[in-house]
């Protein structure tokens, strides 16, 4: 181990040899290995002494690379670290040194092999970044997902689907350490010639039970594609960025992005700018841009096709299933901070009470100035600025300005507005759920929502009123059927939903302001929720009932919505911007597309709702015999499901756990009930349970009913009918239907 010189000793060898820097004073030291981080205290006093060039943490400048970057590996040095350098950025200096980390796993890489890598800055004295590989280019081998079977010499993979009987045989050496009955992910090291195919286990997932492997069977059991085809990532990974030629440059709009702090992406930037224009005292300008993925997706290409079957990316709390493949998703269709990147953008004036008075689109090229999370936007409107935020509070305060007017011009249209929370899983590094917490709703979230919303807006009329074909998101207002329903709901609990008229989002808005702060507050959204129709796609117009907005088209997210590229699409052929708009064949494929994508959409939101409840499980199974608070969210023929507060997870309680006597279905008042004790279990009702049966497989729990409303519940056998909150509500409800059907 060489010894690190002092400060006096440096000071003497930079007089020496001016205009040397860190890299320099550690080859002539011979400072290698952990030796460097020490060193680094040094030079960064020398730094602060004007003697070496600073290098400021989170600097921002042309030459800063994205997080996300193809690097060709430029070979070893004498010490055996692996450098690489960016294949396609141009610096106007010396690139940056790119030091390569490799994992356990990773593939041996030598001088010339190119790579997607994730990059981290640092301060070190010899490099600038750190790599860490996601995959190397050109390599895409078949992934398999199975239970491993050990034998003498290696073992067996069994699929997990129950459809599926390929079996894939391990070689010797090849088992990754796995254990006989282990979850395991494997890639396909090609079929011999006899035998089964084979394969090398990649990553041990343990127990098939564990919540690890948790979202790759919900992944395999819906079918949603997670592995690229081998010509889509040779599509991809061929791409070049695409350049400032033809396209508006917007690199001056004080454009960031705001996401959630581990958001994957970044597809939209917003800026706001006060109207300068005397005829629009108050109002704003607003920019939103959006990655222009349709440059590199083009109609009929092997990305597209897979893009199309995929219709969009499946988000779990451990992973995510990209519809695009990390080159695009990730890297070039994401808007890093301090980088240029192609969008598709649209300019929308308001007043001063946020109604859009003018939109113009362009074809451009951007700079985001920032990446922040959602929490640091709220927390500079609240006064409270960091090292990213300070220099952008003007713009950050005219964005909430902006907010505000668009908050009032959607208090005036009222789209539904329910109060429904979300959870948030969060997962240990084991992926083991380590906590359970809804999501805090800022004013951060509603302003990146309703710039969003207008820029969608803006996009449907656009191509309305240039008379493109499109894809219209669409949700009908609901059945007469479902609105009868909720009907009964509202008028048992007290309150009333408007009959005999059209039907407005403000009449359920009224109806939820009637019941907010009441015991019934739950009950009232959920029952409104669920009587409202599933939106979809269609080439149609049919309005968006729940916005209440007459126009609406998905134009926000093309990364993660295949119904969002067809729409730049439609805006490329509409203004002419080139070869790569909306084709013939697109067009005539519009209804089966919908269909497909809209299809797709429902089984993404399956599988995810099947892993969150098998999260969820899991996370309770400890707990059995525990008495936990909820409300009943569900009732049906065989049973309550009950909501617990906790949570958020959704138990069943068996009729046949609800006391031995018949209860009777009520499917119009949604409610069970007992024809002995008069006992009325209904949606909204506050219940006590104890936890008796929690499947993490599955993602069931089975709950035992407890208390309702603060009522015991009675079980026993030829019990008089039920006095108090729970018989009364049952008969006041009985009575109200006798006197609707005499009326009628």
């Amino acid at each position: 181990m060489n010894r690190l010189p002092s400060l006096d000793e440096l000071r003497d060898w930079l007089s020496a040899h001016p205009g040397s820097g860190s890299r320099e004073i550690a080859r002539a030291f011979g400072i290698k290995g952990p030796e460097r981080r020490e060193l680094r205290r040094l030079t960064d006093t020398l730094a602060e002494e004007g003697l070496l060039p600073r290098r400021r943490a989170g600097a921002r400048g042309a030459d800063k690379l994205p997080p996300v970057a193809v690097l060709e590996i430029t070979g070893p040095d004498a010490d055996g670290d692996l450098w690489a350098t960016p294949v396609e950025r141009r610096f106007e200096g010396a690139a940056p040194r790119i030091l390569f980390v490799p994992g356990k796993r990773d593939p041996a890489l030598g001088e010339g092999d190119r790579i997607l890598a994730r990059l981290g800055e640092m301060r070190a004295p010899d490099h600038d970044y750190q790599a860490r590989l996601i995959r190397k280019i050109g390599s895409n081998p078949a992934r398999v997902l199975g239970i491993f079977r050990a034998a003498a010499e290696g073992g067996r993979i069994l699929p997990v689907d129950k459809g599926a009987d390929q079996e894939w045989m391990v070689p010797a050496g090849e088992t990754g350490g796995a254990e006989d009955g282990e979850l395991v992910e494997a890639e396909a090291l090609g079929r011999a010639r006899l035998g089964l195919p084979r394969a090398r286990i990649t990553d041990r997932l343990g127990d098939p039970a564990a919540p690890r492997a948790v979202s790759l069977i919900a992944i395999h059991q819906h079918g949603i594609p997670d592995h690229f085809p081998d010509a889509v990532i040779a599509e991809a990974d061929a791409v070049t960025e695409a350049g400032p030629e033809g396209r508006t440059d917007l690199t001056d709009l004080p454009l960031l992005t705001i996401d959630p702090s581990d958001a994957r992406d970044h597809d939209d930037a917003i800026a706001a700018l006060p109207d300068d224009d005397p005829a629009n005292p108050g109002g704003f300008v607003l920019w939103v841009a959006i990655a222009d993925v349709a440059h590199y997706v083009r109609p009929g290409s092997a990305l597209d096709r897979e893009a199309r079957k995929r219709g969009n990316s499946t988000y779990f709390p451990d992973r995510v299933v990209p519809m695009l493949p990390d080159r695009l998703s990730a890297d070039l269709c994401s808007l890093h901070e301090g980088v240029d990147r192609a969008c598709l953008a649209v300019r929308m004036v308001i007043d001063a009470d946020g109604h859009k008075r003018a939109q113009r689109f362009a074809r451009g090229v951007m700079r985001s100035r920032a990446s922040l999370s959602y929490a640091q936007a709220q927390a500079a409107e609240d006064g409270v600025l960091d090292d990213a935020t300070a220099p952008l509070a003007g713009h950050l305060g005219t964005l909430f300005a902006a907010y505000r007017a668009l908050a009032r011009a959607r208090g005036k249209r009222q789209p539904l507005d329910l109060d429904l929370p979300e959870r948030r899983i969060e997962l240990s590094a084991e992926g083991k759920v380590t906590s359970v917490a809804f999501r805090d709703r800022l004013d951060a979230h509603r302003l990146v929502e309703e710039f969003m919303v207008l820029a969608n807006v803006a996009a449907a009329e656009e191509l309305v009123a240039r008379r493109s074909a499109l894809l219209f998101r669409v949700h009908e207002e609901p059945s007469p059927e479902k609105l009868d329903a909720l009907r009964e709901v509202a008028e048992a609990s007290g309150f009333t939903l408007a009959k005999g008229q059209v039907l407005q989002t403000r009449h359920l808005n009224n109806l939820l302001v009637q019941a907010e702060g009441t015991e019934f507050d739950e009950l009232i959204n959920l029952s409104t929720l669920r009587s409202m129709t599933q939106a979809y796609y269609a080439p149609q117009n049919l309005g968006h009932f729940g916005l209440a907005l007459r126009s609406y088209a998905h134009f926000t997210s093309p990364i993660r919505r295949y119904a969002d590229l067809i729409v730049h699409r439609a805006l490329i052929a509409a203004h002419g911007w080139g070869d790569d708009g909306l084709g013939r064949a697109d067009i005539e494929a519009l209804e089966e597309t919908a269909k497909l994508i809209s299809e797709a959409e429902r089984r993404s939101m399956a599988a995810e709702r099947d892993t969150t409840d098998r999260y969820l499980a899991a996370f309770l199974a400890d707990r059995i015999g525990a008495e936990l608070t909820g409300r009943i969210s569900g009732v049906a023929r065989f049973g309550l499901f009950v909501k617990l507060d906790e949570t958020g997870a959704d138990g069943l309680v068996p009729v046949r756990a609800l006391g031995a006597e018949y209860f009777r279905h009520d499917p119009e008042a949604q409610m069970l009930i007992g024809e002995k004790t008069g006992q009325a279990f209904g949606l909204g009702q506050r219940a006590v349970v104890k936890l008796a049966e929690a499947e993490p497989m599955t993602g069931g729990l089975v709950l035992e009913l407890l208390e309702v409303e603060g009522a015991a519940v009675a079980r026993p056998r030829g019990q008089r009918p039920a006095r108090g909150k729970l018989g009364r509500k049952a008969g006041k409800l009985r009575a109200r239907k006798v006197q609707r059907k005499r009326r009628g």
